[in-house]
């Protein structure tokens, strides 16, 4: 598995789909940023209460949204999937997660183990919960294809995929740090184009991992 050429199928995958990519994106960015921030300055009582930096009841409330709207995340990821396996692929499609009140709720609990399990790794020291935040990081593509698989078998699968294969995804997030740099330094537009690249070619990485151990894991 060579780095170069997972994120080759993904400019591959995108092809003439940069519009859709940069729209999801978009509404992406409204859904993680633009209303949870906009939520935070309403509870903190104002614009100038919120730039002090110092309300409690602001940063709370922008984490209960995060959480609350955290399924968009999901959802973008598990478009940019579709579009690596050449499936139909809309704006309607990133809100799939919404869709089931079972599903989201799923979701929302497997994204509160997911990051009480790496907190906990964390606080024993920073490297063992980033190599758990990598071992844990194909849960929600497992339930994309797995939608009745338990979470807490989901994380286990998700543990089973990246096993000897945690390096390789952390090189290939790695491998972005100089489109990251250029990204910011256009006020973040840039980021409208990277994001999806980012995000397909983490899809790709995934569909090759279940591929090179197809047949050791869960029955489909």
């Amino acid at each position: 598995m060579r780095l170069r050429e997972i994120k080759k199928e993904a400019r591959i995958a995108l092809g003439n789909k940069w519009g859709l990519a940069v729209l999801l994106t978009v509404i992406l960015g409204i859904f993680t940023f633009v209303i949870p921030e906009l939520l935070s300055v309403y509870a903190s009582g104002g614009w100038s209460n919120y730039y002090l930096g110092d309300t409690y009841e602001g940063d709370v409330t922008s984490l209960i949204v995060g959480l609350i709207l955290y399924p968009a995340v999901i959802g973008y990821n598990w478009v940019f999937l579709s579009l690596i396996r050449r499936e139909p692929q809309s704006v309607k499609s990133m809100f799939r997660p919404f869709a089931v009140i079972g599903t989201y709720l799923k979701l929302i609990g497997t994204t509160i183990l997911i990051w009480l399990f790496t907190a906990l790794w964390t606080v024993l020291l920073i490297v063992p919960g980033i190599i758990k935040g990598l071992a844990y990081s194909q849960t929600y593509y497992v339930l994309k294809d797995n939608p009745d698989l338990p979470i807490l078998h989901a994380i286990t699968e998700s543990r089973r995929l990246m096993n000897g294969y945690k390096w390789k995804f952390f090189l290939l997030q790695l491998s972005f740090i100089g489109w990251i740099i250029l990204a910011v330094i256009t006020f973040g537009l840039g980021f409208l184009w990277l994001t999806p690249y980012m995000t397909a070619s983490s899809a790709e990485f995934y569909n090759e991992i279940r591929q090179a151990k197809a047949g050791d894991g869960i029955n489909e």
